[in-house]
């Protein structure tokens, strides 16, 4: 089983960015313990991020045949993107959408997703666990399915 991490923008701030909001751990770090896990469970994780839409559009098409899942932290594009909802309805593959805060504990603006309704699942709030939990409902979910 293959699955795609997908973290967008200002995601390769985390460490320095905001820590009493996401924490002090790296994305390299957060990576390099989900490749553990998903190694431990028997899932081969490819990670991506970029701060650009389009090029999380891209990754998001080049997934199809390649992936059996996705796992997105779209950061902002997340209350923003038609285009990366269109990229995953588009693609079928199925997803699960995290967030390292509680999206629904900030800003109003950040109520609304545009990729959650589609989602297999949503995790938030959870900080770096956020993964975790995210990774193993997204194994749990596919396991039942097939």
């Amino acid at each position: 089983m293959r699955f795609l991490l997908i973290n967008g923008p200002n995601l390769n701030l985390l460490g320095s960015r905001e820590p009493s909001i996401y924490g002090s751990i790296t994305l390299e770090s957060i990576e390099s313990n989900l490749k553990k896990k998903a190694q431990d469970e028997g899932v081969q994780l490819d990670c991506f991020q970029s701060n650009f839409e389009g090029a999380l559009v891209e990754r998001i098409q080049q997934a199809v045949g390649e992936v059996d899942a996705i796992l997105i932290n779209a950061g902002a594009y997340t209350h923003t993107s038609i285009a990366l909802r269109d990229a995953l309805l588009g693609v079928g593959i199925p997803y699960v959408e995290l967030h390292l805060s509680n999206t629904f504990g900030r800003e109003q603006f950040r109520h609304k997703s545009f990729i959650s309704d589609r989602a297999v699942g949503v995790v938030s709030g959870f900080g770096v666990m956020s993964y975790q939990l995210a990774f193993q409902g997204l194994l749990a979910h596919l396991n039942e399915t097939q």
